[in-house]
């Protein structure tokens, strides 16, 4: 299996970000990290692992990406403001520097995100927030609802990093038109996971806009770890 090590200085979040690709071609897939994770979480979990024939065939080619979510979200030590911001500096890293060197190893016209946990929030708040860039999302064991990490704050920022506040309040036709239409979006979590009230509220959300969804709840007592998201990549993935 092809495996890289990459890293540069980001402008975007003036630090240095590491990234490791798997696969030499397929389907480009952005994994971001559970809650405050590292780059390394995903194979080090045995993620790839668990459908290392897709890599090897040429099925998928996956780049694992660092967090900041403990400068953003989970910085106790600053403002709210500023963990906001943040995330929001995140989000440039992604458009402008990790999207742009993604594109230029894979000119693949689609783009798929996954993560597990936290890294379910950011699936969903990038997806939703940018369809026009992603077709495709998978979010196991997903949390949507940043306002325990605002200790009461909050701003326009903030609730356009929100997913089921801004969701719930959406009209725009360009958003609605491209959910319904290009993007495929799954919340796939288990009876048993913390995060499942998470999961029926959004997809609850997207029930009421008419946006298809994927809301995938399994049983046999899945919870919230690793062994169950191995599964949930060879349902989704394999």
């Amino acid at each position: 299996m092809n495996r890289e090590y990459q890293k540069w200085y980001s402008p975007s979040l003036q630090r240095d970000m590491e990234m490791l690709v798997f696969g030499h071609a397929g389907l480009p897939l952005i994994v971001f990290p559970t809650s405050k994770g590292r780059f390394f979480d995903y194979e080090d979990r045995g993620m790839i692992a668990a459908i290392a024939h897709k890599y090897e065939d040429g099925g998928i080619q996956a780049y694992c990406l660092d967090s900041v979510d403990a400068e953003s979200w989970y910085n106790k030590q600053v403002h709210p403001r500023a963990r906001v911001l943040r995330h929001m500096q995140y989000e440039q890293y992604l458009i402008h520097e990790a999207l742009p060197y993604i594109r230029s190893k894979n000119n693949s016209g689609e783009l798929a995100l996954t993560g597990c946990s936290f890294g379910g929030y950011h699936v969903m708040n990038f997806a939703l927030r940018h369809p026009d860039l992603v077709t495709y999302g998978v979010s196991m064991g997903g949390a949507f609802d940043i306002h325990q990490f605002l200790d009461g704050y909050y701003d326009d920022n903030c609730y356009f990093n929100c997913p089921p506040d801004y969701l719930s309040n959406l009209t725009d036709d360009w958003y609605l038109s491209r959910y319904r239409n290009t993007s495929k979006m799954v919340l796939a979590t288990g009876e048993r996971d913390s995060c499942l009230d998470d999961n029926l509220r959004l997809a609850g959300i997207m029930d009421s806009k008419q946006i298809p969804h994927w809301l995938d709840v399994w049983g046999d007592n899945t919870g919230h770890d690793w062994p169950w998201w191995q599964s949930m990549a060879r349902k989704f993935f394999g």
